[in-house]
């Protein structure tokens, strides 16, 4: 199963599945809940008429090739795909098959990422010399924040010519506003057995700072966990309202206050925000439903400072 096939599979979509480097021109968006056996659970205590699970976006573009940074293969096309999402998935192919063309002529994992992770950097340096250029201008015009941005890019540029992930930098405001490829988080998906993945690929991926999966992806559970582990890898939780209308998982970002969290319900909320009347999903089973969770004093009644946590279920009191 290759990346458009796994695509299809998650998505349930139909696209184009076909034997030969870039069948994928523009790239196929699906939207996909995120598999969560607590939703299930809370919908039968309050009796729920409706589930909503959380969900995470998937792009699925065409591979890139050697030279993808200078256009091969359309490369610039693909890697400006890839700047829009927030991490990335590497369907790395490990299993051999020669019925299934591979554009370098036989399978090699380590090569294969390799070549992504040298076309990723390439285009990174680029963007960023570039970037500093434009400091170097904006700095003999007296623009202090143009000397740190440079001092920081600089930095960037070092740790791209040897190879590494900077993530680190990641939440830096010239680093949002430039998206560099290398500071998203990497999951790899190791498209094999672990016996056709080569000792050393785990190596790589280690150095690189990433996360992988070895999945045999015809099989339906290896999907689930890709999905649960491209939720973990964004860094994203998920909090609960229930009751007989409705039980919902809401996404928000792991260390997110209550209002923020009150915010992905309404936007109205996060500003009105008075409390959340929280407890969390072990306590709320535990006891056998909301009420008798508070008759039980698992209840909480949180403020604006409540940092939420995964699994937390919330009643949100806004003014």
């Amino acid at each position: 199963m290759g990346k458009s096939t796994l695509f299809k599979v998650i998505t349930k979509q139909e696209i184009l599945i076909a034997n030969y480097p870039f069948a994928t021109i523009d790239p196929n968006v699906g939207v996909v809940p995120v598999p969560d056996e607590r939703l299930a659970k809370l919908t039968e205590i309050s009796k729920s008429k409706k589930t909503v699970p959380a969900v995470v976006e998937f792009y699925d573009i065409a591979g890139l090739v050697k030279g993808a940074n200078e256009g091969a293969g359309l490369g610039n096309q693909f890697l400006s795909h890839i700047r829009e999402c927030k991490a990335i998935v590497h369907v790395v192919r490990c299993f051999k098959d020669g019925d299934i063309i591979h554009i370098e002529g036989k399978t090699d994992p380590l090569r294969d990422i390799e070549i992504i992770e040298l076309e990723l950097a390439l285009k990174d340096l680029d963007t960023v010399k570039k970037r500093i250029g434009k400091f170097e201008s904006e700095i003999k015009a007296g623009d202090k924040h143009a000397l740190e941005n440079k001092r920081v890019l600089t930095e960037v540029e070092e740790k791209l010519q040897s190879g590494k992930l900077i993530q680190e930098y990641a939440d830096l405001l010239i680093m949002k506003e430039i998206q560099l490829l290398m500071s998203k988080k990497q999951l790899f998906l190791l498209n094999g057995s672990r016996e056709d993945v080569p000792p050393e690929v785990f190596s790589k991926i280690k150095e690189l700072g990433g996360d992988y999966i070895i999945s045999d992806l015809a099989l339906a559970e290896n999907i689930d966990e890709l999905i649960k582990k491209a939720y973990e890898i964004l860094d994203l939780i998920s909090f609960f309202t229930t009751g007989e209308d409705e039980t919902r998982a809401w996404t928000i970002q792991r260390g997110a206050k209550a209002p923020e969290a009150a915010g992905t319900i309404h936007t109205d909320f996060e500003h009105k925000f008075i409390r959340a009347e929280t407890v969390s999903y072990e306590n709320l089973v535990a006891s056998g439903g909301w009420s008798q969770a508070k008759q039980k004093g698992k209840l909480r009644l949180e403020g604006k400072e409540y940092v939420v946590q995964d699994g937390d279920v919330m009643v949100i009191r806004h003014g």
